[in-house]
């Protein structure tokens, strides 16, 4: 919620960069076996500065996930947020919270995590002079207003809802009541910082310190980052290996190469090419599992050529002109299903999965070419998706798309792929509003609520809202489902808002995507959490 001070919700996270990763090579990090061994990771060069409140893709987050605990720590088999620096968080009226936390907790530089620790951090990430993407995380924070206005500059230094009480309490006032509160506060934008981060931000972000199982040992931009095992690390998830060593790969296939010659451990994101190959390549060292991920295709809004009245049925219209069966079966080998709604099949029929998209997510030819007519045509005749060129995976499913559409079009010059150099030159030119028409997006949740899936993406100036989709019913009953105590009616609410997006085709939802990854035998104990990152903390080094 990129902006929106009236936004209630958190929006936790991360747009999903299915991106990623650079040549690698060299040996698969040495280093020994046991709890000394150093694992190899495929990875991509964060867009930003490892910043908690300036990271929400995936990338980075993989590294803050590393190097930071927070109140809450998400489950890696189940998502379910459980207490990790927070000794409790109390509340009698769902606005205004006691946090007690816990005692023994420093950062790896020896410095104490206290509640100020939390509470400058969050004052940090809001603060409109810091310019940190994901500073509207805080918007449900009493003050938030004054310190990160729309417009003009701020009136305060601080959020008016944040107050120390001594070194292990802080108290928080919302703006409204937010029941399931306590369950945002595992995201990374929610981390604690050291002082030294405020004493000398340079040298910080050179080298983060966090207070999490790994420190950041050295990082090469374009090569490699190197994590080491934090020996005094006070958790109970102390890492099982000694370091993690991400080494950058501008294409996955590269990095598949490199793990099948034994010249890297593990591999997260198996490249579509490969999948014909993997159980023959790999055997059972192949992880291909359900995770909270979704993929679609955005829109431009902020163009006025792809925001006029009627284009609704345009959007429906290439929605009902993908194919998305085939596509799946053919390209991705049953890691990918056809999408029905805009969350997750994880989340249950309880949780708010259901198949809303309805017809508009089916293929079919005839009807697709009488709406996009109806719509008013492909602006200037051809249309383009963008995406980021620097893995093997989308350049395969892109063209596959347009293939479908404009088959089902009648026109070969409908619909053609516009590759994008890097994941970070792609997310540069989305976040700065450069598309000039449909680019591939997606979602990996943060944890298992529909609302995850929904206001993040598509609430009015919402923090990772790309495409700039906006539709004041939507606003309306999100704001309802997020005042309301009881789940189920919540989820009912949230289900109302779904069919508004889905009247307006405010993005087209594509497939679900399973977790994949590969690994060497030089490790054991790999798996993915429910958001399809590697537990990296629990890997073993034979």
């Amino acid at each position: 919620m990129r902006g929106a001070t009236h936004a209630k919700w958190a929006a936790l996270a991360t747009a999903v960069a299915l991106a990623a990763t650079a040549c690698g090579g060299g040996d698969s990090g040495g280093g020994g076996g046991g709890a000394d061994g150093i694992v190899s990771s495929s990875w991509g060069d964060p867009q930003n500065p490892l910043e908690p409140a300036n990271t929400n893709e995936v990338q980075g987050g993989k590294v803050l996930s590393m190097i930071f605990r927070g109140l809450k720590q998400y489950d890696p088999k189940t998502g379910e947020a459980k207490d990790m620096l927070a000794e409790k968080i109390e509340t009698t009226d769902s606005m205004n919270f006691t946090i007690t936390v816990k005692s023994g907790w420093t950062f790896s530089n020896g410095e104490k995590v206290t509640a100020k620790s939390f509470v400058d951090a969050w004052n940090y990430g809001a603060s409109l002079k810091n310019n940190q993407k994901n500073a509207t995380f805080f918007g449900q924070i009493a003050g938030y207003d004054q310190v990160h206005p729309d417009q003009g500059t701020a009136t305060a230094e601080t959020m008016s809802g944040l107050k120390v009480v001594n070194d292990n309490t802080f108290t928080v006032k919302l703006t409204q009541k937010f029941s399931t509160w306590p369950d945002t506060l595992g995201y990374a934008a929610f981390s604690p910082l050291p002082q030294a981060f405020f004493a000398d931000h340079a040298a910080w972000l050179s080298k983060p310190v966090g207070n999490g199982p790994y420190t950041i040992d050295s990082y090469s931009k374009g090569s490699q980052m190197a994590l080491k095992k934090w020996d005094a690390y006070p958790g109970p998830d102390k890492a099982q290996n000694g370091g993690i060593t991400l080494k950058v790969y501008t294409d996955n296939n590269t990095a598949y190469t490199d793990l099948t010659a034994g010249n890297l451990d593990l591999v997260d994101d198996v490249p579509a090419a490969q999948l014909k190959n993997v159980s023959a390549d790999l055997g059972g060292r192949y992880i291909n599992e359900p995770a909270g991920i979704i993929q679609t295709l955005s829109f431009p809004f902020y163009d006025p050529a792809w925001n006029k009245p009627g284009q609704e049925k345009l959007r429906q219209g290439l929605s009902m002109a993908i194919n998305r069966q085939q596509i799946t079966e053919t390209i991705f080998q049953k890691t990918r299903t056809p999408a029905v709604d805009w969350t997750s099949p994880v989340l249950g029929a309880d949780g708010g999965f259901k198949d809303v998209c309805g017809d508009f997510c089916k293929y079919d030819a005839a009807q697709a070419k009488k709406l996009v007519a109806e719509g008013g045509g492909i602006p200037g005749g051809t249309m383009t998706i963008s995406y980021n060129a620097d893995t093997g995976s989308h350049k395969e499913w892109v063209d596959a798309v347009c293939n479908s559409i404009n088959n089902a079009l009648g026109n070969n010059r409908a619909c053609v792929g516009n590759p994008i150099g890097t994941f970070a030159d792609f997310r540069s030119q989305v976040s700065t509003q450069k598309m000039k028409g449909p680019f591939r997006a997606g979602w990996q949740m943060d944890y298992p609520l529909i609302q995850n899936f929904l206001q993040p993406l598509y609430y009015t100036n919402a923090s990772s809202n790309d495409g700039k989709y906006s539709n004041p019913e939507f606003d309306k009953l999100v704001n309802e489902a997020n005042a309301e105590t009881d789940t189920s009616k919540a989820v009912g609410l949230f289900q109302q808002a779904e069919a508004v997006l889905r009247d307006d085709m405010g993005a087209i939802p594509l497939w679900y995507q399973n977790g994949s990854a590969g690994y060497s035998d030089r490790v054991e104990n790999v798996t993915l959490n429910p958001f399809s990152v590697p537990v990296y903390d629990q890997i073993k080094v034979k």
